[in-house]
């Protein structure tokens, strides 16, 4: 398979090597070492993804506009084949090839506040170079991926599908849940405030996407897949997230999950520092609300599985997402007891 594959690239399989590369969940990822240069090379999975090709036009958008308006940004783009694509479609799939960055690392956990400094800042840049791209000429790679409000009618649905044993185990975390509806009526509100606009944004902001140098500094964002219009509050409550507590969604020990108020402070600097002066008025007040808005959104999508039987993200054990569930809801707890002093931070 690779050999045919490299080969549509011009490169010899006899002078190069084929690894694994990387733990990412959604596409299969390889590294390949040449006698030259050295790249990445990237199955689409198309059962997440379902047009590939939507994606790979949103690059090539992406690209020719930075290479006109921030040429010296680094954005990570396909190669281009022999035959002039930069996404091939082969009999077993769609794959593309990335030039790999010498000398960069990235990171599968966050452990200092820089980090998250540096990523926060890196995410804001890229919204911020793209804030003169017409964001309308980007398609939608995941519909809905972001749709709070479809989000909660799915729960809904869930609740009212569900076994009458997991919905009885689960009576405390749809309460929780009801209880805080206010956060799925603030979404609509800023879905109909025409003051708030759609963005570039990167919708998966997870410190693994960001690549860094040698001195730990941010050099740019990657995996670029999810990039479509979006609010802000996206790519800010994803780092949240996934940032604030030092225990992520697979803990099933409570007590770890708190704040760290430093790394929040650490986001704000960071993705503020680039997007202080993109923003507008009416959308600066949203900024802690946005970690509300996606912790509790993830909440609703891993009790909402567990409800379902677990079609979506499936189950390594039997109560996995309803232990992750009620992670992200005792996460939502604890960015709740401090939202007041967040403010001031």
């Amino acid at each position: 398979m690779f050999q045919n594959i490299l080969s549509l690239y011009g490169l010899d399989p006899q002078k190069t090597t084929v690894l694994q590369f990387g733990d990412g969940l959604i596409n299969h990822t390889w590294k390949v070492n040449t006698d030259k240069e050295n790249y990445i090379l990237q199955k689409v999975n198309s059962d997440v993804f379902k047009s590939p090709a939507a994606i790979d036009q949103n690059l090539t958008l992406l690209r020719n506009y930075l290479s006109k308006e921030n040429p010296e940004y680094l954005f990570i783009s396909p190669v281009i084949a022999i035959n002039g694509e930069s996404l091939l479609h082969i009999e077993n799939g769609y794959y593309r090839l990335f030039p790999f960055v010498e000398g960069s690392v990235s990171l599968n956990t966050l452990t200092k506040k820089e980090e998250a400094y540096e990523a926060a800042k890196q995410f804001g840049k890229f919204s911020k170079i793209l804030d003169g791209f017409n964001v309308n000429e980007l398609n939608i790679t995941i519909p809905n991926f972001h749709n709070l409000a479809l989000r909660f009618d799915q729960f809904k649905t869930a609740c009212n599908g569900a076994s009458a044993a997991r919905l009885e185990k689960s009576q405390d975390s749809i309460k929780f849940i009801n209880d805080h509806q206010d956060i799925v009526d603030t979404y609509q509100e800023i879905l109909n405030n025409s003051a708030i606009p759609l963005r570039v944004i990167h919708h998966d902001t997870k410190i693994s996407n960001i690549l860094f140098d040698d001195q730990n500094k941010g050099l740019c964002v990657i995996d670029l897949d999810t990039v479509m219009p979006g609010y802000f509050i996206s790519d800010v409550g994803d780092m949240m997230r996934t940032y604030l507590s030092a225990v992520s969604e697979e803990e099933t020990d409570f007590s770890k999950i708190h704040i760290r108020k430093d790394f929040y402070k650490a986001i704000f600097d960071g993705y503020m520092g680039e997007m202080n002066d993109v923003l507008s008025e009416a959308e600066k007040p949203y900024f802690i609300y946005a970690g509300k808005f996606i912790i509790y959104m993830q909440a609703i999508r891993f009790l909402s599985d567990y409800l379902q039987n677990d079609i979506y993200y499936g189950a390594k054990y039997e109560d996995h997402n309803f232990n992750r569930a009620n992670n992200q809801i005792e996460l939502l707890k604890q960015y709740l007891k401090i939202e007041a002093e967040l403010i001031n931070l």
